[in-house]
């Protein structure tokens, strides 16, 4: 089993708001580069997605539950399909999006016991705990020609020192696909 966190970032590590749907000032920095560079299977999950599970936050669960299940292109199918565990303390009902359920405890407990890979998209709250936790494994960032100055970064300064080993980089549309593992524990 492997925790795979999966973000759109900027060159300057923000990952606050890539669609815009916060409202942020400068939010929406991902699309303006059109919807081919943020749609399809960009992070290069393949059958990552049919065997393991998705990791979400309540925002990230409610923002996807209301876009993924209105399409249908195969990569759509495909999270549609995949088992999705929602890590919340307020949210009641996941009804809305097929395959979807609560996790049910503790959040680092669940990763912990889940048998399959894991993979968490946006989340930022639930990436903060399982970095905390030394549970994160492999990082697939999307980095996007764009420098914000300001923003969410995926790496605090204060967060945890951490090393990691560059297994694979890619030019992917306007945006650079790279993917970093954990070294050795």
């Amino acid at each position: 089993m492997s925790v795979i966190v999966i973000e759109f970032i900027t060159l300057d590590g923000v990952v606050a708001d890539p669609d815009g749907s916060a409202g942020t000032p400068l939010g929406g920095w991902a699309f303006r580069y059109g919807p081919e560079a943020v749609g399809g299977d960009k992070f290069r999950l393949g059958r990552t997605l049919d065997d393991g599970v998705l990791l979400l936050g309540r925002a990230t669960w409610q923002l996807f539950s209301r876009l993924w299940p209105g399409r249908g292109d195969p990569f759509a199918a495909r999270m549609n399909a995949v088992p999705k565990l929602v890590a919340s303390r307020t949210l009641t009902d996941t009804s809305a999006w097929a395959n979807s359920q609560l996790l049910d405890g503790d959040l680092v407990d669940a990763v912990k016991r889940e048998r399959r890979d894991v993979v968490v998209t946006g989340s930022l709250s639930v990436v903060d705990r399982l970095m905390a936790a030394d549970l994160v494994d492999e990082y697939r960032l999307l980095t996007f020609p764009t420098v914000l100055g300001t923003g969410r970064r995926l790496f605090p300064a204060e967060g945890p020192h951490t090393e990691l080993e560059c297994l694979a980089a890619e030019q992917v549309g306007a945006a650079v696909l790279t993917r970093h593992r954990r070294t050795a524990r």
